[in-house]
């Protein structure tokens, strides 16, 4: 692994990993302002707190399989990818966690004794 300005990369061929991942809030939260509908909208329309939802488009809170859900039926977008963007998303997220990186190796090198 490389690191450049304090991101690491993964360099083999066909393995390249994104510099930054991607929050599916994000993505939703570009589709409803493309689509000129408020926060405030949604959020009535999905049956949740309006601060719920702002949390989630704001990347501040995890995509659920319910709110998955409601935005499916809401907007019309497939729950199935957006889960597995935040899947990604949250893996991407603790393998950048080097206190947990730490844990990981001290698990692996004790396994490996056995």
């Amino acid at each position: 692994m490389t690191e450049i300005q304090g991101i690491d990369h993964k360099m083999t061929a066909n393995d390249i990993e994104p510099a930054y991942h991607t929050h599916p809030g994000a993505i939703l939260k570009d589709e409803i302002e493309y689509r000129g509908i408020t926060q405030h909208t949604l959020a009535q329309e999905m049956g949740m707190p309006y601060s719920a939802l702002n949390e989630i488009l704001n990347c501040r809170r995890p995509l659920t399989e319910k709110t998955a859900l409601l935005f499916e039926a809401a907007l019309g977008i497939d729950a199935e990818p957006l889960l597995r963007l935040q899947t990604d998303y949250n893996l991407r997220k603790m393998r950048r966690d080097n206190t947990f990186k730490k844990r990981l190796t001290d698990i692996r090198k004790a396994a490996s004794l056995h």
